[in-house]
């Protein structure tokens, strides 16, 4: 057998290894892990870790409480600079538009979410067992 070229290389990049490249997780252990339990998409289908990453394959991947939908444009199994790393992918509109969205929501609902300040005093914590035991 001969030795596969650098573009051959490029071509058999792991989905685990190219979100650790493109910066989308810290470690490729955490990348692994986070495709393994299912958390990360490859074009609509649950993948494994070693599943070659294809150009214009669409990938789901948890950004916090979002997932972000992106468009593999390019290929690297090294994790490169940041600016470098945003030129692999594209994220798609409606993923920008639908954590846009979540995001005004989740904004919202803290300024009308009903927190307490602090804890109970004596004549709060009687009323709330009142209401507890009624």
């Amino acid at each position: 057998m001969s030795k596969p070229t650098q573009s051959q290389q490029a071509e058999n990049v792991r989905l685990d290894k190219w979100l650790w490249a493109a910066r989308f997780f810290k470690t490729r252990a955490i990348a692994r892990d986070m495709v393994q339990a299912g958390k990360v998409q490859y074009n609509g289908q649950r993948a494994k870790p070693g599943k070659a990453v294809e150009l214009g394959a669409m990938v789901m991947i948890p950004a916090g409480y979002d997932m972000k939908e992106v468009e593999i444009k390019g290929i690297s199994d090294k994790r490169l600079s940041a600016p470098l790393a945003q030129e692999l992918y594209t994220e798609t509109d409606a993923s920008i538009a639908k954590r846009e969205e979540n995001q005004l929501a989740r904004k919202l609902s803290t300024f009308h979410s009903p927190k307490p300040d602090g804890r109970p005093d004596k004549k709060q914590r009687r009323e709330i067992i009142k209401l507890k035991h009624s």
